[in-house]
């Protein structure tokens, strides 16, 4: 039967078993400074104390202590009371444990996917962190509406509108755990309805696949030709469409206006949904920026954007803006899933201050020239190799000798450089010419490494 005390402050819990109570207390105190659970040097509460507190006689209590300082668990002084005996403790064995090789980590990393992430903007943030916390309302740290912070969603709404041209209102936007988060909400709403098929473009990452995959979906590819994605190519080809048509990943191209069109023209016609990843749209250099589709057909379109890119993913921040007739619906999946109420109130304080505004253009800055550097140091070092897709974006397209992907890749690993071809992100059921080339994120690594990683991605080319 468990027992506890809290004479002392102490509050432990006590599992006596044997034929008695003395043998079961005895033992019970034993285990628990075997396991540690009372430590050497802890006072344990007089016999006349425990004794109340368990409703046993004090004699059982004081026999147990008795046992216990005979075996040396305890020690007992006149004046001191009984504490949990110092006890030497073993002598570590010093045979050498056996060696376990770690897996090399490579020296460089121009995986895509990742921001420089030295370069957040640690010192803004905490102001804001702390700005936002001390006017915050104190039912701001209560459970709260399961669309996330009005202040956050408020900021959001303006944001979107004036930098991407998406049509958001506060009510329509949900706060979600990064755009995993919100896509993974998104997939248990359409298995919801039934059979989930969601088309995804030729060329992506795999995890959004598996995500779809793990929630019931089906993830046909979207057709492919040298100008980028296709709408689908049949009324019954999917639910839902999964693109970024402002900077496709990997290839980094825009989806064409006509193709726009074409795509939301099949969303009114057949009742589909349109996902929109806009997971950098901060970033471009040389074109104007595109705007989020959504702002073609707010009723179509559901708009997921994320600070991984543009801040660090990391935070878990992510939002989407619903079409108004899955807002209610999807409140109903976002028990539990949002973000951190603190995070929320920061990120609302950090747009609302300008200070988001400002890092983007310091990003983007800094981005824009790692991009020329780059294409700088391939003209000069491997001019055989075409650059592609760096109008926008955190990353390159670097064109291949054919049969030559995975050959270089291996080259970059013996000299200490990470990065993936171009066939790691390809579907495999598309039905596409296969293409060797690297995808190059420059964003990735520091300021410090940039040259060297430069140089090793020089060396491994053909």
């Amino acid at each position: 039967m468990g027992e506890t005390w809290a004479t002392f402050g102490v509050d432990l819990h006590l599992d006596r078993s044997g034929p008695g109570l003395r043998r079961g207390l005895t033992d019970a105190l034993r285990e628990a400074v075997r396991s540690g659970r009372l430590t050497p040097g802890t006072r344990l509460p007089s016999s006349r104390s425990l004794a109340a507190d368990l409703g046993v006689a004090r004699n059982t209590v004081a026999e147990a202590y008795a046992d216990l300082v005979a075996e040396g668990w305890l020690a007992a002084r006149q004046g001191s009371g009984t504490r949990v005996a110092d006890r030497t403790p073993a002598a570590p064995d010093r045979r050498p444990a056996p060696h376990r090789r770690e897996p090399g980590r490579p020296t460089y990393d121009l995986v895509p996917g990742t921001p420089e992430l030295a370069s957040f903007p640690r010192t803004r943030w905490l102001r804001a962190a702390r700005r936002a916390l001390a006017a915050a309302p104190d039912r701001a740290l209560g459970y709260g509406d399961p669309r996330g912070r009005i202040e956050l969603r408020t900021a959001l709404a303006g944001y979107l509108s004036r930098a991407r041209g998406v049509h958001a209102d506060p009510d329509r936007i949900i706060v979600c755990a990064g755009f995993l988060g919100g896509l993974g909400m998104l997939a248990e709403l359409l298995r919801r309805g039934g059979a989930c098929s969601v088309a995804v473009e030729s060329y992506g990452l795999p995890h959004h696949r598996r995500l779809l995959g793990r929630a019931g979906c089906d993830t046909p590819p979207l057709p492919f030709d040298e100008r980028g994605t296709l709408p689908p190519d049949g009324p019954a080809a999917a639910r839902a469409v999964l693109l970024a048509p402002s900077h496709q990943f990997p290839m980094g191209l825009p989806l064409l206006p006509e193709r726009r069109t074409a795509l939301i023209d099949w969303a009114r016609r057949t009742g589909g949904l349109i996902l929109e990843d806009d997971y950098d749209g901060e970033f471009r250099y040389d074109r104007q920026p595109v705007g989020a589709l959504q702002g073609l057909d707010p009723d179509r379109v559901v708009y997921l954007g994320t600070a991984s890119k543009s801040l660090a993913p990391g935070l878990r921040l992510g939002w989407l803006v619903l079409p108004p007739s899955l807002v209610e619906e999807a409140m109903e999946h976002m028990s539990g899933r949002i973000p951190g109420v603190l995070d929320q109130l920061t990120l609302a304080e950090f747009l609302a201050s300008g200070d988001y505004d400002r890092h983007v253009r310091a990003a983007r800055l800094r981005y824009r020239r790692r991009r020329d550097a780059l294409v700088a140091a391939l003209a000069e070092r491997a001019p055989d190799v075409r650059v592609t897709g760096i109008a926008a974006g955190l990353h390159a397209v670097l064109q291949l000798p054919p049969g030559t992907e995975q050959q270089v890749v291996r080259a970059a690993a013996w000299n200490g450089l990470a990065v993936h071809g171009l066939s790691t992100f390809r579907h495999p059921e598309a039905a596409v010419a296969p293409l060797d080339a690297l995808v190059v994120g420059y964003g990735t690594p520091p300021d410090h490494a940039w040259a060297g990683a430069l140089d090793a991605l020089c060396r491994a080319l053909p």
